[in-house]
C-alpha cells in the first residue's frame, strides 16, 4: 500500500490484540485501518491479505496562540484497546492531544418510524392515523468511526508514547519530561506519575524517550531515557513515581567513548515481551534484551548495523544519528525485529542466535515471493556477490516503524510512505 507526498509518510503501525486489524497513522493526521480477509476455499493464497477497512482524519493541524507554536497533525502513536463487544476502540495521539475512537459496523437501518418520514423530517401529527412497528432493513455494510473522548491540555512537551494498562481502564501518556495517568472515561483530569523536569531548565540532562505498561501487572511500567537508562516503576509504592524501583543501565566502556557516545546510547524504543519477563530496547546501533531480574547489564545485545560505526560523523551532519527506530517481539518472544536504512530491516533469533537482514521492496511483497537475505559489507571489506557497500546505502529510506502480528508470522513494515505486509515469507534463514 503506498501513498504520495509528505502527508502520506507513515508515522506508526499497530496490530490489534487478535491481529485481524492493523492500523497506521501518518504525518497528515490520518488513520488507515486494514482488515484481514477471511480464508478463501477457492484461492488458498488470498488468506491473510489485509485490505483497507476504514480511513479517517484523526487530528488536524492546530495553533497554540499562547506560545505561537504550530501543533502538527502527525500521528505519533496508535494503541488498540482489547475488544469487549462488536465495536473496536483505539487511542491515537499527536504531539499534544490523545483521542479515543470507536470503530463500528452498520449493516441494518431502521425504517417505518411513526413520527418521521423517510427523509427523517418530523411528520405533521394530524396525518398520523395508524401506528406501525419500525423494522430493521439490511443495507450495504458501513464502517463508522466516531470520536468518543478527547484527552487534551495535559502535556507541555511533545507526547512520544501512549500505553494502555492491563486493567483496561487506564492508560498513560508520556512526553519529554512527564508521564500522565488517565482513566479512559475521564477527560478533564489526569494524574502526573513521573516528572523529571528540573527546577532550573539549564540543569536538564536527560529526557523521557518512551514508556510502556507491563502486559500483566497493572502497577508496573517502564520508561526509557536519552541517557540509555531504563527505569521500572511501581505505582503501589508512591503516587509520584519519581523514585524508580529498578534502574537498568549498562556501564560504558571507557575505551569506546567518543563524541557520539551519548547520542547513540539514547534509547529510542522499549517494549515488554509478551511474557512480561523481558524488556527489548533499541538505541542507534544495537537492540538489547534485558531480564527484569537483572539490572546490571543486558541479557543479550544485537548489532543492528555495526558497519555504521565508522560513519557516525556524516550521520551526525545529515541528522540521521537522531533517527528513532522502533523494535518488536514476535508472538512467542523468540525473535526480535527492528528497522535500519536502505529499506532494510533486521531479525534476530534469540534461540539459534541467527540473524538476517531483509529488504522491504515492491519485488519482495509480491505473492509467493520469498524475502531474500541481504548483506552489507563494511567500507574496505571483502565484497561477495550481491553484497551492498556501506557507501551505497540510501539513508533517506529508513524503516523506523514495524509491527509483528500477536500470534502469527505476519509483519507490517512502514517504509516511508509505503506499507508492506509480509506473511510466512521468512525464508529458512531464520527457521
Amino acid at each position: 500500500v503506498s501513498g504520495r507526498g509528505e502527508a502520506d509518510i507513515i508515522s506508526t503501525v499497530e496490530f490489534n490484540h487478535t491481529g485481524e486489524l492493523l492500523a497506521t497513522g501518518d504525518k497528515g493526521g490520518r488513520v488507515v485501518i486494514f482488515q484481514r480477509e477471511p480464508e478463501s476455499q477457492t484461492e488458498p493464497f488470498s488468506q491473510g491479505e489485509y485490505n483497507v477497512y476504514s480511513t479517517f482524519q484523526s487530528h488536524e493541524p492546530e495553533f497554540d496562540y499562547l506560545k505561537s507554536l504550530e501543533i502538527e497533525e502527525k500521528i505519533n502513536k496508535i494503541r488498540w484497546l482489547p475488544q469487549q463487544n462488536a465495536a473496536h476502540f483505539l487511542l491515537s495521539t499527536n504531539d499534544k492531544t490523545v483521542k479515543l475512537w470507536k470503530v463500528s459496523e452498520r449493516d441494518k437501518r431502521p425504517e417505518g418510524y411513526n413520527l418521521k418520514d423517510e427523509e427523517g423530517r418530523i411528520k405533521d401529527l394530524s396525518t398520523v392515523t395508524s401506528l406501525q412497528v419500525p423494522v430493521l432493513k439490511p443495507v450495504d455494510l458501513m464502517v463508522e468511526v466516531s470520536p468518543r473522548r478527547v484527552f487534551a491540555n495535559a502535556h507541555t512537551y511533545h507526547i512520544n508514547s501512549i500505553s494502555v494498562n492491563s486493567d483496561y481502564e487506564t492508560y498513560m501518556s508520556a512526553d519529554d519530561l512527564r508521564i500522565n495517568l488517565w482513566h479512559l472515561d475521564i477527560t478533564d483530569r489526569s494524574f502526573n506519575i513521573v516528572d523529571i523536569k528540573p527546577a532550573n531548565m539549564e540543569d536538564l540532562t536527560e529526557v523521557i524517550t518512551a514508556a510502556e505498561f507491563h502486559p500483566h501487572h497493572c502497577n508496573l511500567f517502564v520508561y526509557s531515557s536519552s541517557k540509555g537508562t531504563l527505569r521500572l516503576c511501581d505505582m503501589r509504592e508512591a503516587a509520584l513515581c519519581d523514585k524508580h524501583s529498578k534502574l537498568f543501565e549498562e556501564p560504558e566502556d571507557p575505551s569506546a567513548h567518543s563524541f557520539f557516545s551519548e547520542i547513540i546510547s539514547s534509547v529510542s524504543d522499549v517494549k515488554f515481551s509478551h511474557s512480561g519477563r523481558y524488556l527489548l530496547t533499541r538505541d542507534y546501533l544495537t537492540a538489547k534484551v534485558w531480564d527484569l531480574n537483572m539490572e546490571s547489564k543486558p541479557l543479550e545485545t544485537y548489532q543492528v548495523h555495526d558497519y555504521l560505526r565508522s560513519k557516525l560523523c556524516s550521520l551526525y551532519e545529515n541528522d540521521c544519528i537522531f533517527d528513532k527506530f522502533e523494535c518488536a517481539w514476535n508472538g512467542s518472544d523468540s525473535v526480535i525485529m527492528t528497522g535500519a536504512y536502505n529499506n532494510f530491516f533486521r531479525m534476530f533469533d534469540r534461540n539459534t542466535k541467527r540473524d538476517v537482514t531483509l529488504e522491504a521492496s515492491r519485488e519482495s511483497s509480491k505473492p509467493r515471493a520469498v524475502l531474500k537475505p541481504r548483506r552489507v559489507c563494511a567500507a574496505g571489506g571483502k565484497r561477495r556477490k550481491d553484497d551492498i557497500s556501506v557507501d551505497s546505502l540510501d539513508f533517506t529510506k529508513k524503516i523506523l516503524h514495524t509491527a509483528w502480528h500477536p500470534t502469527e508470522n505476519i509483519i507490517a513494515i512502514a517504509a516511508t510512505n509505503n506499507l508492506y505486509i509480509f506473511q510466512d515469507k521468512l525464508s529458512s534463514e531464520m527457521h
